[in-house]
């Protein structure tokens, strides 16, 4: 009989002070507010600063803000036709390398995702302004296309040289009678790519979203918000909700067209995924239409079924929550049965997850179906309320960056603002456990111990696989390779490699089988690299 036996977990305060040690004084006391122990599970979460721009010089694993607002939210995004105002390189590097998957043939929608649109400015669109160009990319972009909507994205160098990107956008529309709107995303403009999903959030609010009153029809009709359908999630997720008898609106915004945004304030409740990227939105529809929102997690079996179990209990009909009970009862044998074949291999094993959004959470609660335990986590853009929880807020001060921008005055629609739950709905709910617009945040949730990081650098991820020795480390594609090159599995979560669907109960499936690959055939480990055999430079640090 073999006994399995867990690594120790080292103390979170003794690899803080290794990381910090070749950073500067100063530098070092403010990445030190970066790295916090988590306390345990139930425990309050200590302050962690978050959504601070990166030290100069640091190679960080974030993105910018035009990644965040036209790589992430617009991207999956079908028929709209997503053009990038500024070089090549910004266009090429937000085409599709989230693997955002997308079905047009359901409804017959145009599909533009598989094209890359670009002003393509060069060195003399620099100098004398690129406003001319746009209008003419705009001009045949809606002659061979005809598409429903065109939206620009300004790069760096749009920012930097002052193209009005806004007053082009009102020109094209009343010139070729489509909605054209604008974001002003310039990568340098915030922290991180988190500015670009809150800049995303208002140009959709602003320019789509209410403006089409023929939603689908349903008894049961939600919007699925921070969902990206990356390697098919959304898909699977759709699939889930339909057995259940739940219309999918709109999702935010993997597998969406224009329409579906339009027709989105038809929905009866808001259900969030993606917290960081999309609660501006969840916030501005209940007040502008009144419909409430509440945080829900499709990653992992567990947290499925609560999710749908969740909504269920928000329509307060028991019909629908019969279906939901029976659409576990047979979803659930088969994740059971991997997860019993695969639990003996995995168990005791570790992992670190440094992802955006709420994937450094979410994807704790599929390796602790299996045995493992997360041993570091943290956040590329998040801000305080992702780790420690929406009741936070009151606390958080704007500061110089967040003002750069531009927050909505929004108030109730006078003629569509219909609140789905009375105040005293809601408080039934509330009686009965429900939680509307509510996020505890990933530290809480963490082994106490697990050290939390925000905004991980290169030379850290270095340090933290030397010192911990996890079985797998999750992240970016840019961390992909040092993984590999440093003898460890590494799967990204962010684009999934060739990987997928791993959201709803048969994602978990899909998921348990490729841990179980990659923790016990670590063929990176057993390849020795050409360096480590016949090293050919040498170096040292200065300080050395």
């Amino acid at each position: 009989m073999t006994i399995k036996t867990e690594k120790p977990l080292l103390s979170a305060e003794a690899v803080k002070k290794d990381l910090l040690a070749k950073y500067p004084a100063k530098a070092g006391r403010r990445r030190a507010q970066q790295m916090v122990a988590a306390p345990g599970p139930g425990r309050e979460a200590p302050e962690i600063v978050s959504n601070a721009r990166t030290l100069p010089g640091v190679i960080t694993m974030r993105g910018c803000t035009y990644a965040g607002c036209k790589g992430v939210v617009l991207g999956p995004t079908r028929d709209i036709v997503n053009i990038t105002h500024g070089p090549i390189g910004c266009g090429f590097y937000s085409w599709l390398t989230r693997r955002n998957q997308t079905d047009a043939s359901a409804d017959g929608a145009e599909n533009y995702m598989t094209y890359c649109f670009s002003t393509d400015m060069q060195d003399n669109d620099i100098v004398f302004g690129g406003e001319k160009k746009l209008k003419a990319a705009i001009r045949e972009a809606c002659a061979l296309f005809k598409p429903k909507a065109v939206s620009i994205f300004a790069t760096c160098p749009v920012g930097l040289i002052g193209d009005d990107i806004h007053s082009v956008a009102r020109e094209m529309s009343e010139e070729t009678g489509i909605n054209v709107f604008g974001f002003s995303c310039e990568g340098y403009k915030g922290v991180s790519q988190s500015a670009g999903h809150h800049i995303a959030n208002n140009g959709l609010f602003k320019n789509i979203i209410g403006i089409n009153d023929n939603g689908p029809d349903g008894k049961f009709k939600i919007n699925m918000l921070g969902e990206y359908n990356i390697g098919g999630d959304a898909f699977e997720i759709e699939r889930l909700l339909e057995k259940c008898g739940i219309t999918l609106v709109a999702a935010f915004s993997g597998n969406s067209t224009y329409d579906k945004f339009a027709a989105s304030h038809t929905a009866d409740l808001n259900c969030v995924m993606c917290h960081r990227s999309i609660n501006y939105v969840a916030e501005m529809m209940d007040t502008k239409f009144g419909i409430p929102w509440c945080k829900v997690n499709f990653i992992g079996a567990a947290a499925t079924a609560k999710s749908l179990r969740k909504i269920a209990a928000y329509f307060e009909d028991a019909e629908l929550a019969k279906r939901v009970e029976e659409v576990i009862a047979a979803e659930m044998p088969s994740v059971e049965k991997v997860q019993a074949e695969v639990r003996p291999r995995c168990e005791g094993k570790t992992a670190m997850l440094f992802v955006g959004g709420s994937r450094a959470h979410h994807y704790q609660e599929l390796f602790k179906e299996i045995g493992m335990r997360c041993v570091a986590a943290g956040y590329e853009f998040a801000h305080r309320d992702d780790y420690e929880g929406r009741a936070v807020l009151p606390s958080i001060k704007v500061d110089a960056d967040s003002r750069n921008i531009e927050e909505l005055h929004v108030t109730p629609d006078p003629h569509r603002h219909q609140p789905r739950k009375s105040p005293e709905d809601k408080e039934r709910l509330a009686a009965a456990g429900f939680s509307f617009k509510d996020y505890e945040g990933m530290i809480p949730d963490m082994e106490a111990g697990a050290l939390v990081i925000d905004d991980l650098n290169e030379h850290e991820a270095g340090r933290l696989i030397a010192l911990y020795k996890p079985d797998i480390f999750c992240a970016g594609i840019k961390e992909k390779y040092g993984a590999h090159k440093r003898g460890l599995p590494m799967k990204q979560l962010h684009s999934y490699d060739s990987g997928g669907p791993y959201a709803g109960f048969a994602g978990a499936v899909n998921f348990y089988r490729e841990i179980d690959r990659l923790v016990n055939s670590n063929v990176f480990g057993l390849i020795p690299a050409p360096w480590q055999e016949s090293p050919e430079l040498y170096a040292h640090f200065a300080w050395d």
